[in-house]
């Protein structure tokens, strides 16, 4: 197995005050700069920024309000690091511009589109690439008693319909990612099932990420009910989805994620 197909950690920026697991702690520039020394020091290959909470029940924040808290951390991180990828986790077109031009690279839309459909094309005038997640409703509705018949199935359905979109839109095969949308709009039992048939996701081509950290369906396998206490847990699932193939891994806790998909992937090196 080639070493290019390395897994990549994303480490989480929520420049947030009310985000699931980190809110308020990376408001401040000087906070937010040292996380992603932190995070780039413990082996993150991209940085998530994110200035829209997208927990169960959250609000929707306006595009100018997400504007102005992003776009002076991006100005900031790509000052200090002019290498490093940065992902703007948005559901806005008008942010996703703002963000690319002040110096992200990746565009990371929960919504696949489904918020804001110009986010498909400024994706493909830029040519960034992007991550398209499934999701039900919107993160104030999604866990109002999600339910599905075949979850895989759906999922898998439901993603294939946004590459359709997205393509449609001039967005190339070589921009799509994915994401299953592990606790966006499902029950533990379907977040089970998504993480039990990661290969399945795969095998649609697309590069696929995993975002399950510190995730509350964890929690409660776990009997944990702080999310900060369910950094193993994640990291469990990291591994997991490194023998499924899955390639990106967005996360809190870097270094944990950094070991776990480093070892998983040596042993899948030496089938």
């Amino acid at each position: 197995m080639s070493s290019d197909n390395k897994p990549l950690i994303m480490g989480i920026l929520n420049v947030t005050p009310d985000s699931f697991s980190d809110g308020g702690q990376f408001i401040q520039i000087p906070a937010a700069l040292a996380q992603v020394a932190q995070m780039l020091a413990d082996g993150a290959d991209i940085i998530d920024i994110g200035g829209e909470s997208t927990r169960p029940g959250s609000e929707a924040v306006a595009a100018d309000e997400q504007i102005r808290r992003v776009i002076p951390v991006i100005t900031a991180i790509r000052a200090q690091h002019s290498d490093v990828t940065i992902s703007i986790d948005t559901r806005s077109s008008e942010v996703a511009q703002a963000a690319l031009a002040a110096g992200a690279n990746w565009i990371n839309d929960v919504s696949a589109g489904q918020t804001d459909p110009a986010i498909l094309t400024v994706a493909a005038q830029t040519g960034a690439p992007i991550i398209l997640m499934h999701s039900v409703g919107t993160p104030k509705t999604m866990q109002d008693n999600p339910f599905y018949n075949q979850v895989v199935e759906e999922v898998l359905s439901h993603l294939q319909a946004r590459i359709a979109a997205a393509l449609a839109a001039g967005i190339s095969h070589s921009q799509i990612m994915l994401d299953p949308g592990i606790g966006f709009g499902k029950r533990k039992e379907d977040n089970l099932a998504l993480l039990a048939h990661l290969a399945d996701l795969v095998g649609l081509g697309y590069r696929v990420l995993l975002g399950t950290s510190r995730k509350r369906f964890m929690g409660s396998i776990c009997a944990v009910s702080e999310p900060a206490e369910l950094v193993t847990a994640t990291a469990a699932t990291t591994a997991l989805g490194v023998m499924a193939g899955v390639q990106l891994f967005r996360v809190h806790d870097v270094k944990e994620n950094r070991q776990a998909a480093d070892v998983a992937f040596a042993v899948k090196g030496s089938y």
